[in-house]
């Protein structure tokens, strides 16, 4: 299995955990855990729209996310991205504009659905950007491994994934 197959693996496994979690939400589905929280329903469709972005930058198609000047992307990079992926932990952060969830699944029992399309589309995107290039321009980090690109989504599900009550981050 190459180290591709093996990270987008685990970001099956990621997405299946988000996938339980939701399924686990019942009542509170469009609950927000907290005041000014995501309820499991937004959880769910910011990580689908945060994967169909993604699928396109992957394939080097225009993406909603918008970018950084070329000379911020390195900084961006090491600062943020790079010890990210090293470390395995996803950070607290804000999310941009094109990643904020609208209209979200109607139910637990949707949100596979929701997801399983748009990670279907990075995974052929990744494979396919693998057998010509090894690397993206991303328009925020520059440029980057298809492999990490990868992890980094796997990071930012799991992250997502212990947001939703009786969720949990297996990695840590």
């Amino acid at each position: 299995m190459t180290d591709l197959e093996a990270v987008l693996n685990d970001n099956r496994q990621a997405l299946d955990d988000l996938i339980v979690a939701a399924e686990r939400s019942g009542s509170g589905w469009n609950t927000p855990r907290a005041p000014g929280k995501w309820s499991p329903s937004q959880v769910v469709e910011h990580v689908a729209l945060v994967l169909e972005e993604s699928a396109k930058i992957v394939a080097g198609e225009p993406s909603k996310l918008g970018g950084l000047p070329s000379f911020m992307r390195p900084v961006i990079r090491a600062l943020f991205f790079n010890p990210m992926v090293k470390k395995g932990k996803f950070p607290n952060s804000k999310t941009t504009k094109a990643f904020e969830p609208g209209t979200c699944p109607a139910s637990p029992a949707d949100a596979r659905a929701r997801l399983d399309g748009p990670f279907a589309e990075f995974g052929r995107a990744c494979r396919a950007r693998a057998t010509s290039d090894r690397s993206i321009m991303h328009p925020v980090f520059g440029t980057i491994s298809v492999v990490d690109y990868s992890r980094f989504q796997a990071l930012h599900t799991r992250h997502h994934c212990k947001q939703i009550p009786g969720g949990s981050d297996p990695a840590g």
